[in-house]
């Protein structure tokens, strides 16, 4: 099977063929002094070269100058992708068509009539790629002046978008080898009776290959149901992660600290996870002060709604100050107050922090946590008899080492100097 067999069929390419011949007879007739094989491979060389220029003229100098911002800019980035293929694609036909008028016959035309067939194979699948990938990036350019950050849906579809890239891109792969391998005459006659022998093998290979398919087909249902999300913000093993990228069978997972995770993408199907940002980006912090049982509630209370409406990470939704846990020295406030992301809510956390325990040093010194001491009086301690240590009945006495022994005495009464009692 070679690729000038259909062309023959095609009236256009007939007519083509018919009208080049003359050309490609008189250009041999020119180069008759070289040897046949030469001649041929040459008139060859130099129609594909032809054909090569005439292509780069249509897709430089017409294609990619046409006007327009919407509709020019999607014909410019076409062709701006595609013109490599197209190029190759006319290169091909060009020397397909020539090859019956070359001079060429027996093994070296079949050979090289092969060739351009597993070419032509070769460049459509590229050619597919190429435009999976342009439609792919202009659906996702839509929602790329968004805030990545707060819009769901923009994250979902470019969610759903690379992951169908990717998948599509590993089947096209798979369909373009096929067809390559179908080109030979062997494979093809024999296609079933390998298939049928091989089947022992392909469970096997089916077995080692078992965690890479679960991780394929885990990201086409990652995909579809969408538990993680381009973006989206996720506690992984204490740290806060931000997904930056998925692939058809891993997950990177960018830290705080810049740190990159690779995750198998089953991962997030097996087990369970807290996703910050599933339905919305917006999140409620909390701020714990530990306050004297003698702060003033009321005026923390108004102090950190000044604070909290101050602060631009404020979405002005959520605010309460209450009491939420007593110690036996400290009162807990817990503020809470809402932000549009988590890196916001964190940045509002640590404003309302610096902010109430300056003004609590400033203003309300009172309400800093203290400890506090129960002191004797001289006086009192002194009052009190010595503990002594009886002596056991029935114990001979021996003499004055036999009286009994304080265990504790008052000595004289403690009085620090520095020390002062509140």
């Amino acid at each position: 099977m070679s690729i000038t067999a259909p062309l023959t069929k095609d009236p256009m390419a007939a007519s083509l063929q018919k009208e080049m011949t003359p050309y490609v007879t008189s250009l041999r007739g020119w180069l008759s002094w070289l040897p046949a094989p030469v001649v041929s491979l040459l008139v060859l060389s130099l129609i594909g070269l032809v054909a090569a220029l005439l292509s780069r003229f249509i897709t430089d100098r017409i294609l990619m100058r046409v006007p327009g911002a919407k509709r020019g800019a999607l014909v410019r980035s076409f062709t701006k992708a595609l013109r490599r293929p197209v190029r190759l694609t006319v290169v091909i036909l060009a020397v397909s068509v020539a090859l019956p008028a070359s001079g060429l016959h027996g093994n070296l035309q079949e050979s090289i009539a092969h060739l351009l067939l597993i070419s032509f194979v070769a460049v459509m699948g590229y050619g597919i790629l190429a435009t999976i990938r342009v439609i792919s990036d202009a659906y996702l350019t839509r929602f790329a002046q968004t805030d990545q950050d707060d819009d769901i849906l923009a994250r979902k579809h470019a969610t759903q978008v690379r992951l169908l890239r990717r998948v599509a891109e590993i089947l096209i792969g798979i369909l373009t080898i096929g067809a390559e391998l179908m080109t030979f005459e062997p494979v093809r006659e024999y296609g079933l009776s390998l298939f049928a022998s091989a089947g022992a093998a392909s469970l096997i290979a089916g077995l080692a290959a078992r965690p890479i398919l679960a991780n394929l087909f885990a990201g086409v249902q990652i995909a579809m149901t969408q538990p993680i999300r381009m973006g989206d913000l996720i506690a992984f093993q204490g740290d806060w992660t931000w997904v930056e990228e998925i692939t058809s069978t891993y997950v990177v997972l960018r830290s705080w600290d810049w740190r990159r995770r690779i995750v198998p993408i089953a991962y997030f199907l097996d087990t369970p996870f807290e996703n910050w940002t599933y339905n919305s980006a917006e999140l409620i912090g909390a701020v714990y002060l530990f306050v004297d049982y003698r702060a003033p509630v009321e005026k923390i209370r108004s102090k950190l709604e000044e604070i909290v409406r101050a602060c631009p990470q404020w979405t002005g939704k959520d605010f309460s100050a209450q009491v939420s846990d007593c110690t036996a020295q400290t009162m807990t406030i817990r503020v809470t107050a809402s932000a549009r992301t988590a890196i916001r809510s964190w940045d509002l956390r640590c404003e309302i922090r610096e902010k109430i325990i300056r003004w609590m040093c400033e203003e309300c010194p009172q309400a800093l946590p203290r400890n506090r001491f129960a002191m004797t009086p001289a006086d009192q301690s002194a009052m009190q008899p010595p503990l002594t240590a009886p002596i056991p009945p029935g114990r001979p006495t021996m003499g004055p080492i036999d009286a009994p022994t304080p265990l504790y005495s008052s000595g004289p009464p403690f009085q620090p100097s520095n020390f002062r009692p509140f």
